[in-house]
């Protein structure tokens, strides 16, 4: 059994992949400050004794034994990015520091994902929910390494 962090794991993506690794019989940490995230995408998760839910701002450090992080914490919508541009940074930037740095000193495997407007050039401005990103093929959304 592997213990799993997942930042964001509130949010849309994240509550599946929580379930998704529970259901692979996994020990799962959720972390997320509900920024865009909701708890109710959780709320199921709850009984069970190998899920965990902590509100917690990946913008600060977080401490704790895990084997593997996925981080997942980037404000992807632009209403949600647009509404605050500075939150936005802070948790693309500073919480990619703060779980790479956990990575590193745990030894954990970590998944970074992000948006894909930080890899191309977008040809609309904000980019609508139908539109398939203009990016460099060079770039991945989802980069998978060990730190």
């Amino acid at each position: 059994m592997k213990r799993i962090l997942v930042t964001s794991g509130a949010g849309f993506i994240g509550s599946h992949l929580c379930e998704r690794l529970l259901n692979e019989g996994n020990e799962v940490i959720c972390l997320d400050n509900y920024f865009t995230g909701n708890k109710e995408n959780v709320l199921h998760l709850l009984n069970n004794s190998f899920f965990e839910l902590v509100r917690h701002d990946v913008t600060k450090p977080y401490f704790v034994e895990v084997d593997e992080i996925y981080n997942l914490a980037y404000p992807a919508s632009p209403p949600h990015y647009q509404h605050n541009p500075i939150k936005t940074i802070k948790t693309s930037v500073m919480g990619a520091i703060n779980m790479l740095g956990l990575a590193k000193r745990v030894n954990a495997k970590i998944l970074q994902a992000s948006t894909s407007e930080v890899y191309g050039d977008p040809e609309i401005h904000p980019q609508p929910e139908s539109y398939w990103v203009n990016v460099n093929q060079l770039y991945l959304v989802l980069v998978m390494m060990k730190v």
